[in-house]
């Protein structure tokens, strides 16, 4: 066997190269300079006829660069950097008072760009501190500091009169909620409220202010400079300028828990009248919710949030939803750990005095509550079904069951899991309940371990009583429907107080859309972005007469939809002076 040769690597760098140019140049080789056909050269270089034929085309027109320019990387010989070449410039421009950000930018505007990085180093090298800034006596005009020092203009009423005849607006669709907010009488649910106002603007003016950037998605109150550039917010709010964050935040640290009560107590009343809640015999889902807070704050106590799947330091809110028509009717986020196994006792009486009669049934899961408390609904005629915590011994008495212990119930419902196996305990006892209860242990709901549901419903039968648990699960689905229409897990403050606040406009801005998707064809399950998005958010223009606002909304994909909705003719505004409200389509 002859030996290899020890220059064989070196003669696959030409005849098998890696580096793509160098291959396309030794293929074009072999055509011109061996005299190898398109086809030939091309397999030896894994090409194809037809790209032959193409590098030899871009090669002849001089577009193929198969050699790198002479010449040595990096800056040319003998040029300074683009710091030094505008040194003296970016310290004359800090002598005459400018920050970082207008002097990047006053040397974009002069064609000798630089990044505030670059401009900050230079200034920390020649000396220089950090810029006070101080407010300034007229506002800023820098295209550097947009908005940042600019000095904007004072909430105020709205003057029909000197507002003008015709605007354009990118939110003409969030008028669309007056025709509801009129119907729900919202000057005499602030009245009944208590709500305290300012001689220069009323209470319901700055109630709407708030709930517009509900309506508008706006994170937080902080972030209200981002919808006073469009009219509209602060035309629902019957205001010429929306007032500013260090304002509303001011407001609502004025307000007590006393306030949202005595207001979710009238909104649950009009609700009712309106068939957006139930009144007697009604069933209600129940369920805490934990709004994550991303800090320090030793105040706050530490609470399970599920998105993070551990204890974190958060607020504990807390919701009622109606079983029936799937709506919010309460919230509450003044809880502690020492009082949240209540919250389902003061949501009875709540809704005692709102409808002048205990739930029907409250359902939870079973955490929401403690034994002691069932026995208290139990004591005042309040039915519930619960879940019951799986102890040793009661998985001992599961595994002990076999398959002739079970029957099978069928559900109303689509999908896999309608025909469940379930085993009744009629007298269950518990260790800190008096009574016994009704235990159902029910298998084939998709889950691996049986679900155990306790209640002191006798009359019902199982199918009704395995079917309202599962609909609990909506309250869940409504929850996460909130927190992406209304921003609810964007805690607003530490303080529990200014979050009750927060989750009571949810609940008022999940009523509203509830109310105008009733009046949309086909949108009666609709969530609640789904409507922000496909009609609140239509542009269109706010045409203002004598009397009249009209509201005329530009064609989109859904237009069809709000020409057959049951939309009134026109609305006479309270907060507008009684000026009437028309919608035009276009």
């Amino acid at each position: 066997m002859t030996a290899r040769s020890p220059q064989q690597p070196a003669a696959e760098l030409f005849t098998a190269p890696a580096q793509l140019n160098q291959r396309r140049y030794e293929a074009l080789r072999a055509h011109y300079v061996d005299g190898m056909s398109y086809a030939e050269a091309g397999r030896r270089f894994g090409y194809t006829r037809w790209t032959m034929i193409d590098l030899a085309r871009q090669h002849r027109a001089g577009k193929l660069a198969l050699f790198a320019p002479p010449g040595r990387p990096g800056r040319p010989k003998g040029a300074g950097s683009r710091k030094d070449a505008v040194r003296a410039r970016v310290i004359a421009l800090r002598r005459e008072g400018l920050s970082t950000y207008e002097i990047s930018a006053r040397l974009s505007v002069e064609g000798t760009p630089l990044n505030r990085t670059s401009v900050a180093e230079i200034l920390a090298e020649e000396g220089f501190g950090r810029l006070l800034r101080h407010p300034e006596p007229v506002a800023s005009i820098n295209p550097g500091t947009a908005g940042r020092d600019t000095k904007l203009p004072r909430a105020k009423l709205i003057s029909f009169p000197a507002w003008p005849q015709r605007l354009d607006t990118i939110r003409a669709g969030l008028l669309l909620v007056l025709p509801d907010l009129v119907a729900f009488d919202l000057p005499g649910l602030v009245a009944a409220a208590g709500y305290p106002g300012s001689t220069v603007i009323p209470a319901v003016n700055w109630l709407l202010s708030l709930l517009s950037l509900k309506l508008t998605r706006t994170r937080r109150v902080s972030h209200v400079d981002d919808v006073l550039s469009d009219p509209t917010a602060g035309l629902l709010a019957g205001m010429a300028v929306l007032p500013k964050k260090s304002a509303l935040t001011d407001y609502s640290y004025r307000l007590s828990h006393e306030n949202q009560r005595a207001f979710l107590a009238a909104l649950d009343k009009t609700m009712i009248s309106s068939g957006l809640a139930t009144g007697e015999e009604a069933i209600f889902d129940l369920d805490f919710h934990a709004v994550m807070h991303w800090g320090h704050d030793p105040v706050l106590e530490k609470h399970y949030v599920p998105r993070r799947s551990q204890r974190a330091r958060s607020v504990l809110t807390f919701f009622a939803q109606d079983s029936g028509t799937h709506n919010l009717v309460y919230a509450n986020a003044d809880l502690s750990k020492a009082t949240q196994a209540k919250e389902a006792i003061a949501f009875c009486d709540h809704w005692k005095a709102v409808s002048g009669h205990d739930p029907a049934m409250l359902i939870m899961d079973q955490k929401v509550t403690t034994q002691a408390e069932l026995a208290e609904l139990d004591a005042r005629g309040v039915k519930f079904l619960t879940l019951r915590m799986r102890s040793p011994s009661l998985v001992r008495y599961i595994n002990s069951l076999g398959p002739s212990d079970y029957k099978t119930v069928g559900l109303d419902r689509p999908g896999p899991y309608n025909r469940p196996k379930v085993h009744e305990d009629p007298e269950a006892h518990l260790s800190a309940y008096p009574a016994t209860l009704r235990q159902l242990i029910v298998t084939g709901l998709g889950r691996e371990a049986p679900t155990v549901i306790i209640t002191n419903e006798r009359q019902a039968s199982l199918k009704a009583l395995i079917e309202h648990y599962a609909r609990r699960m909506t309250i869940e689905q409504r929850l996460a429907e909130i927190i992406r229409a209304f921003c609810a897990d964007a805690l607003s403050s530490t303080v529990n107080l200014n979050v009750d606040l927060d989750v009571m406009l949810a609940v008022l801005a999940q009523a509203l859309l509830a109310a105008l998707r009733a009046r949309l064809p086909g949108y009666a399950h609709t969530t609640p972005d789904t409507i922000q998005r496909r009609f609140l958010e239509t542009p269109g223009q706010i045409i203002t007469t004598a009397n009249e606002v009209i509201v005329r909304l530009e064609r989109r994909a859904y237009s069809p939809v709000l020409r057959q909705a049951s939309l009134p003719e026109e609305t006479p505004v309270p907060w507008w002076g009684s000026r009437v409200l028309r919608f035009q389509f276009a």
